[in-house]
């Protein structure tokens, strides 16, 4: 019999005896109405005491369920580390059985001496190699001019994307201004000169160039007539475009590059191809360097690298770079925006030294730059500043009187 049919004849009961006694007094009436609301209250607690049974014995179902789970987990990891475990043993018996045969072939001492020797020849050879690279670079051109302030602001136009990158070919007798908007895209502006991009809106026309493939951040140069940028989609590969026909005719891959944003301020650029007064350059961050700047000297006919330096200067904080005669000057900002100021520079002849030239600064402008193209002809620097294109004017003096200073 159920709780509740226990509880429902308990109840008859009392009502029968109500009635029997019906003509009793006042006092019985009371005892069996007080009777009857206990036994309300003990179906009511009866009631929620089978309800919480029924669901401790549900939990306890699906907590079973759940432990089966984690024990048939528990047996596929126990298999999967067994295995394991007999595939380490393997590979230690593999490896005894090698060390045992090298100790075979060690060679005698003879032997150890003419390899050091013959290694020691090769890394001379490598340094004098280095080195003829570096001194060719040194004596290219007579470049002994750096960086002695940034004289004046001209804002041009304001057209585009709010990032991008503008300049002109420094060819010698170009005056093609180029434009390309946007982080990432496959479309290159070209304009007659200066004037021509100045009233382009009203009556002077366009060449619209499709690139082969989308290029990818704001580090690219157009110098005699070949387009210089970093392919999208690719960590560290450089293309060089004729822009007479839009072909690709030749590419390099930057080592050690495309791990990391050449400039934390400008993430989206990877690789910033720079021109100065020695030719092109790649300027990049290497993670390995604690996210320092590394720039690289290519051949700008075959792209090939003549050679690389490592630099103390660092990326965080950087939005731009510029070369000017084989010197890194790296501008600095924050990423709210400010007045942009060179904090650094590295010079590949060792006369120019970051720590003693003092912090120079860019005219009042509180803004940022996606980037900065250094034209040495000009003398000139063409900005990218929050959607405005810009131009700079720098003053050199020779590097003895820079460092004099």
């Amino acid at each position: 019999m159920s709780v509740t049919a226990f509880l429902v004849v308990l109840l008859s009961f009392y009502l029968n005896v109500g009635s029997v006694h019906s003509q009793g007094s006042h006092h019985d009436s009371f005892i069996i109405q007080y009777l009857e609301r206990r036994l309300s209250q003990m179906e009511e607690r009866m009631n929620q005491c089978e309800q919480k049974t029924v669901g401790v014995t549900q939990k306890t179902y699906d907590l079973s369920s759940e432990i089966r789970g984690y024990l048939s987990t528990l047996n596929v990891v126990r298999s999967e580390v067994q295995n394991e475990m007999d595939s380490m043993s393997a590979r230690v018996d593999r490896v005894e059985r090698e060390l045992e045969y090298l100790e075979n072939k060690i060679p005698t001492e003879t032997d150890i001496e003419m390899e050091e020797a013959l290694l020691e020849q090769q890394i001379k050879a490598a340094e004098l190699d280095l080195l003829k690279k570096k001194a060719k670079i040194k004596v290219e051109k007579d470049c002994s001019i750096g960086l002695s302030q940034i004289k004046s602001l001209k804002i041009v136009k304001k057209t585009g994307d709010t990032d991008g990158s503008w300049f002109k070919d420094p060819s010698q007798g170009s005056a093609k201004v180029y434009l390309l908007s946007g982080i990432s895209n496959n479309t290159l502006l070209e304009y007659d000169s200066l004037h021509s991009f100045i009233e382009s809106n009203t009556t002077t026309p366009v060449k619209v160039l499709q690139l082969p493939f989308p290029w990818i951040g704001t580090g690219q140069v157009v110098y005699n007539g070949f387009l210089y940028y970093h392919k999208a989609d690719t960590p560290n590969q450089i293309l060089k475009v004729d822009l007479l026909n839009g072909t690709v005719v030749d590419s390099t891959l930057i080592p050690g590059a495309g791990r990391l944003p050449v400039y934390s301020l400008n993430p989206n650029t990877y690789l910033d191809v720079a021109v100065d007064e020695l030719g092109l350059w790649v300027i990049h961050a290497d993670p390995e360097y604690g996210g320092n700047l590394v720039i690289t000297k290519l051949d700008k006919g075959s792209l090939a690298v003549e050679y690389t330096w490592d630099t103390q200067c660092r990326s965080r904080d950087a939005e731009g770079a510029f070369l000017i005669c084989g010197t890194l000057y790296v501008v600095y900002n924050t990423r709210y925006g400010g007045r942009s100021t060179i904090q650094c520079l590295y010079d590949i002849h060792d006369i120019i030294h970051s720590d003693e030239s003092p912090v120079m600064f860019f005219p009042k402008r509180y803004t940022s730059h996606s980037s900065i193209h250094y034209h040495p002809g000009d003398k000139q620097l063409y900005a990218w500043d929050d959607g405005y294109q810009t131009i700079y004017k720098v003053e050199t003096r020779r590097n003895d009187q820079v460092t004099e200073e």
